[in-house]
């Protein structure tokens, strides 16, 4: 049987202190990956009610919320607590290169997984050289084409950037 430790009591008060105010938002751990055309975040939530995840889209900027409430433990005495409740926050920057209509979301075992694809005009193409008499109507026609050259999203314009 564990015995209350003043030692230990005294380091897990340090930590607490150190880490920030119980009270505030805390971060979740994440990872964030590109595979093809999608990028794929994972954020780990054990013990985390998934009716308590809240996803957001404000423009581009992606907000990920949850909240872990602990049962009432009235009348009990602690000899360990390190699962405190409190509310999660992590937010990310969009590059305009996403497709923010079709972000899509999954929570399993703890994990949660959220999928975001870049937009079609972000995509790699391909373009067709034209040769001969084809070429002068190649540029009547690139210069014709509404939001064409410079104000297409680059590829690079599509990298989502996490923030603290």
């Amino acid at each position: 049987m564990a015995q209350y430790s003043p030692i230990r009591e005294m380091e897990r008060l340090a930590d607490a202190l150190f880490d920030g105010s119980p009270r505030g938002p805390r971060r979740m751990p994440m990872d964030l990956y590109r595979d093809g055309d999608t990028y794929v975040l994972t954020a780990d939530l054990p013990g985390m009610d998934p009716g308590s995840v809240d996803i957001d889209v404000d423009g581009q900027l992606l907000t990920i919320r949850a909240e872990r409430t602990l049962p009432s433990t009235e009348n009990v005495q602690w000899i360990t607590r390190e699962r405190t409740p409190g509310s999660f926050l992590r937010q990310l920057s969009l590059g305009q290169g996403v497709d923010t209509e079709r972000i899509s979301a999954g929570y399993d075992q703890g994990v949660l997984s959220v999928t975001i694809p870049m937009s079609e005009r972000a995509k790699p193409r391909k373009v067709q050289v034209a040769t001969g008499a084809h070429v002068e109507s190649a540029h009547e026609t690139a210069a014709e084409a509404p939001g064409s050259a410079d104000s297409a999203p680059r590829s690079e314009d599509a990298v989502v950037q996490a923030s603290a």
